[in-house]
């Protein structure tokens, strides 16, 4: 117990001295301001709903805010006066003062009146319109703070709504529609319910072609002397509402200027333009196809005026990815007496053709860390139809910095050419999509080889034909009916070396692999909404191989079926990632991901082919335990066998509590389970005239009733640089459940050690990362 009380004791010590160093750095008569306090209803026995959330809303609007403070001391103005006037503009003192230490906030600086309007206008804006909000002040020892206390009065209902019974369109329409009003009898008056209402009339009115009309064109009228605490509303437009905003607009002439630019604009005006349609398209280089903005534009001439079409066919001539500048103007025709516009559509074209050249840093599952250089050729409007060639050419530079094979380098030459069509292309087929994203047809080949020093050396090449959709900003759909992958290692003449390669583990990685099937992927994230306090990501994906091609294909010498001499792979392989992000605070957020995976082979094939195997862990799986040395099931690698065990199926559960620490630096403390197995246990092959013998993998296989008994579990924490562009990430962890152990046997957490310098040889992992792990 006293070994407690002394740290305590210190601490307290600690924050005393640390206050009292604060406030004697102030002027004579000013006095240190340290926040308020909010006191609701403080004579009535009743509290009034959510009253602690109240409170906490009208503690948030006072101003100032006091200064900054970690676990009760005010750090960074401690730092600023410690440090003291500088006596230049440079120099520690002054990096100090200016850059870590905080000013003192003080009770001069506090405006009483104002916070007491701003508290009062907020309660009324809740439905508490009687309340009121008197604010004073309470010093000593020279810190202050501000007390402030509010009568809120009862809380106002909805008693009714009623909408204008005018007999004109306008009217008619708000009235069609308010069967989806968002003022609902019995609930609370809330200003902000208001200001949305409004909005949502706007919206309706705007798909009606009532191009002028404003939400600050209603008034709604609050009738609160009805008593009983509750109000009567009536939503009508307001008298002194323009004629223009009260009457709907059609669409006349649809122009479009597709090289538009200032330089030109008098030289584009006075073209005579080709008449596609109902589009005006004033452009005599003949840049696009008059087709392409049919796929654009969703205005047609003579139809009234809807927002939909507007803001869909802005993100499609955006979303394109050929006009760095986009406007839309509508003009009324002569004056606002008529009731047409006329649509100028100014597009500015992005240059042909553009170079980039990218460097950047790769953090890898299998503790692969490394950098990659790309140069890539980027050519737009390759057919005028908007469609953009990328030709890349990259060189990359690999070393594993932790597991058996540590400092194990590796070298990779890619060369690839991507052809996207911003259409689908689907024989005999016609697909036109009506949503804000444009639906893409792409075509890619790539070659790359790769090096992984003395062991190993295998040439890939890859071809994919396939669409790529985005139903929604949500939803996001990749399906490639055709995907070829041939993997072709280098030939080991010398027997003596292939053997050794197969002792330690990898035959897998140096067979011949033809694989041709289709892929389909499914995302689903809402991360892009940072208001949201719980986000979501689902990634979905199916790929298939030798399904089709095995009907047309003949068989080898050995009776498989096989495609230029090789092998063809027979599997459908399954994987779905499913993560949370929920915000616990503003800076700390808890962080969960399921990942499932499952292969099954058939055919010429007993597992998945090694390139699309699954793997456990490495910095961004399971991180206690080496990069790809986990599993399959209670198997354990052996100190001659190289880390790359593969399995068919998969399943991995990783829980992360991530919290800033100060600036860019980050923590997190984390706990990961999981493993892989084989669909079937390895039983080895015995050797042939023309390969060895490979030994078995004992309890590798799959077995439902025992798969969680063989899960690994492991621990710990991580420090990570986020500075937004990038994120470097240092993780170290350790076992707390092996699953090669015996039955029984398998909770290490009793042997944790931190002080015995062999646990943690054989147990700590250190895992270098970019980004982060999920």
């Amino acid at each position: 117990m006293r070994q407690l009380i002394r740290p305590l004791v210190f601490i307290c010590l600690c924050a005393v001295l640390a206050a009292c160093s604060n406030t004697r750095y102030l002027k004579p008569g000013q006095n240190l301001y340290t926040g308020a306090e909010i006191k609701i209803n403080p004579d009535s026995s009743g509290k009034i709903d959510d009253q602690k959330d109240v409170k906490s809303a009208l503690e948030e609007k006072t101003r100032p805010r006091p200064n900054k403070s970690i676990l009760g001391l005010k750090f960074k103005l401690w730092v600023y006066n410690v440090a003291g006037e500088p006596k230049k503009p440079k120099g520690l003192k002054h990096w100090l003062r200016t850059k870590v230490g905080e000013p003192p906030v003080l009770l001069s600086d506090v405006k009483l009146k104002y916070n007491n309007d701003v508290l009062t206008s907020y309660l009324i804006s809740q439905g508490y319109l009687q309340s009121e909000v008197t604010g004073d002040t309470v010093v000593k020892n020279r810190r202050a703070k501000a007390i402030y206390t509010a009568l809120t009065g009862p809380r106002y209902k909805i008693n009714s709504i009623t909408f204008s019974k005018d007999s004109g369109n306008l009217a008619n329409i708000i009235n069609q529609n308010k069967d989806k009003t968002l003022l609902k009898a019995g609930d609370f008056y809330d200003l902000e319910t208001y200001k949305n209402e409004r909005i949502r009339i706007d919206n309706d009115l705007k798909e009606k072609g009532y191009f002028y009309f404003s939400p600050d064109y209603l008034i709604l009228q609050v009738d609160s002397t009805i008593g009983k605490s509750l109000v009567n509303i009536t939503i009508k437009v307001k008298d002194i509402a323009p004629d223009a905003g009260l009457k709907p607009y059609t669409i006349n002439n649809i122009n479009i200027y597709p090289t538009y630019s200032l330089r030109r604009d008098s030289v584009l005006r006075n073209l005579e333009p080709v008449k596609y349609n109902d589009f005006n398209i004033y452009d005599n280089r003949r840049t696009f196809k008059p087709w392409v903005f049919d796929r654009l534009v969703f205005f047609k001439k003579d139809e009234l005026y809807n927002r939909k079409d507007h803001n869909q066919s802005l993100n499609r001539m955006v979303n394109i990815g050929v006009f760095q500048g986009v406007k839309a103007e509508f003009l009324p025709l002569d004056s606002f007496k008529n009731n047409q516009l006329d649509l100028n559509i100014y597009l500015t074209p992005l240059k042909k053709n553009s170079l980039s050249f990218s460097v950047t840093g790769t953090s890898k599952s299998n503790n692969f860390v490394g950098s990659e250089v790309k140069l890539t050729q980027t050519t737009r409007n390759l057919f005028r139809g908007a469609e953009q060639l990328d030709v890349s050419v990259s060189g990359g530079f690999e070393t594993q910095v932790s597991g058996q094979s540590k400092g194990l380098n590796s070298y990779s030459f890619t060369t690839e050419g991507k052809l996207t069509f911003p259409r689908f292309i689907i024989p005999f087929f016609r697909f036109n999509s009506t949503n804000a994203f444009i639906p893409k047809t792409i075509v890619s080949a790539s070659y790359q080889l790769l090096s992984r020093g003395s062991l190993y050396n295998l040439n890939s090449i890859k071809g994919e034909y396939g669409y790529n959709f985005k139903e929604s900003k949500y939803k996001e759909h990749t399906f490639n009916p055709i995907s070829i992958n041939y993997v072709q290692p280098s030939k080991f003449d010398d027997p003596r070396k292939r053997d050794s390669l197969y002792r330690i583990g990898l035959r897998g990685a140096l067979e011949k692999q033809f694989i041709i099937g289709s892929n389909y992927n499914f995302t689903y994230t809402n991360q892009m909404e940072e208001e949201r306090r719980n986000n979501l990501y689902f990634n979905g994906s199916l790929e298939t191989g030798g399904n089709v091609w095995g009907l047309f294909v003949g068989k080898d010498a050995d009776g498989n079926k096989s495609f230029l001499k090789t092998p063809l792979t027979q599997f459908v392989r399954l994987e779905t990632d499913l993560r949370n992000y929920y915000k616990l605070t503003r800076n700390v957020v808890w962080a969960n991901r399921l990942n499932l995976g499952y292969g099954y082979a058939y055919g010429n094939s007993n597992t998945l082919p090694f390139v699309r195997q699954f793997f456990a862990g490495g910095s961004n799986d399971i991180r206690a335990f080496r990069a790809r040395a986990l599993g399959p099931g209670t198997y354990k690698i052996s100190d001659t066998e190289f880390a790359d065990q593969g399995g068919d199926i998969k399943a991995m559960l990783n829980t992360e509590l991530r919290f800033k620490i100060v600036s860019v630096l980050h923590g997190a403390i984390f706990t990961d389970a999981g493993n892989i197995w084989l669909r079937k246990e390895d039983l080895g092959t015995p050797a042939t005239d023309t390969e060895p013998a490979t030994p078995g993998r004992p309890g590798s296989g799959f077995n439902f009733k025992n798969a969680l008994s063989e899960l690994a579990v492991g621990t710990g924490a991580g420090l990570r640089v986020d500075a937004t562009i990038f994120v470097i990430r240092l993780d170290v962890a350790f076992p707390i459940r092996k699953p090669y152990l015996e039955p029984g046997k398998r909770w290490v957490i009793d042997q944790v050690d931190f002080g015995s310098s062999t646990w943690r040889k054989e147990n700590l992992i250190y895992n270098i990362g970019i980004g982060y792990p999920f």
